[in-house]
């Protein structure tokens, strides 16, 4: 049966866009199927607020560039966040770019207009569409950090196929964040019978603790709160076995 090696980087993207194009080479090891870098991995976000309009990039720039060339050299799917150039000039999408096998592209729908931070003043929300790709036999969808608050967006991409959500993030620390983000991660895995691979950026700006979670709920891999790449693999036998211990999806009334 199927099955995904997965690689979570948890890394910090720098201020520079040179050096971390660089650190995408350094850091995805061989030997997955899947690597998966944190969000605004093309340029970190600075200091809070501050304008990155300055640091977007096409679809098809540099950082898009070196992200396929890396996944052809481990021949890996490979994905990252970025700013991405939008119709409005002032205010870039936040977006994921796969590359490699799959080549697909999320722009984040929820934007971080909470605890203090107004991210729509200065990013664009992406289009309402769930984007899902196929790799190894399993459908991954794409979701952006903010956006594991909102169950209706995990539940769309698993209704448009997904088996696998992925959650680039920028997961900023304070008080209750790191059990937020256990607690969330685990309950998107649960209610939607599906693999959650959660990647954030490390402290001390960020709460680090990237997790590989499977549809029972089961962590299959965890982070601490520093730099770390850390694997899993995900089984569809698993998949499936979860799917008929706990048939939620085929039991929804609405």
């Amino acid at each position: 049966m199927a099955s995904l090696r997965v690689a979570l980087v948890q890394h910090a993207s720098g201020l520079e866009p040179d050096g971390n194009r660089a650190l995408l080479d350094r850091l995805a090891p061989a030997g997955a199927d899947l690597v998966v870098f944190p969000e605004a991995f093309a340029r970190d976000f600075g200091p809070a607020g501050a304008d990155v309009s300055p640091y977007a990039e096409p679809a098809d720039g540099p950082f898009a560039t070196e992200l396929a060339r890396v996944a052809g050299d481990r021949g890996s799917t490979v994905v990252a966040g970025m700013f991405e150039r939008g119709d409005d000039p002032d205010r870039p999408f936040n977006t994921l770019l796969a590359r490699g096998a799959a080549d697909a592209a999320y722009r984040k729908i929820h934007l971080y207009d909470s605890f203090g931070y107004r991210e729509s003043d200065r990013l664009s929300a992406g289009p309402t569409s769930p984007v899902v790709f196929d790799l190894n036999g399993f459908g991954v969808g794409l979701m952006t950090c903010y956006d594991l608050r909102f169950p209706e967006l995990a539940r769309a991409l698993v209704d448009a196929g997904a088996e696998v959500l992925l959650v680039p993030a920028a997961w900023v620390a304070g008080p209750h964040k790191v059990d937020h983000w256990r607690t969330l991660v685990r309950a998107r895995a649960i209610e939607n019978t599906a693999f959650v691979v959660a990647v954030g950026q490390p402290g001390p700006r960020y709460t680090g603790h990237s997790l590989a979670v499977d549809p029972f709920g089961e962590v299959l891999a965890e982070a601490g709160d520093g730099p770390e790449v850390v694997t899993a693999v995900v089984e569809h036998t698993v998949l499936e076995r979860a799917r008929r211990t706990n048939p939620s999806l085929a039991n929804r009334r609405m």
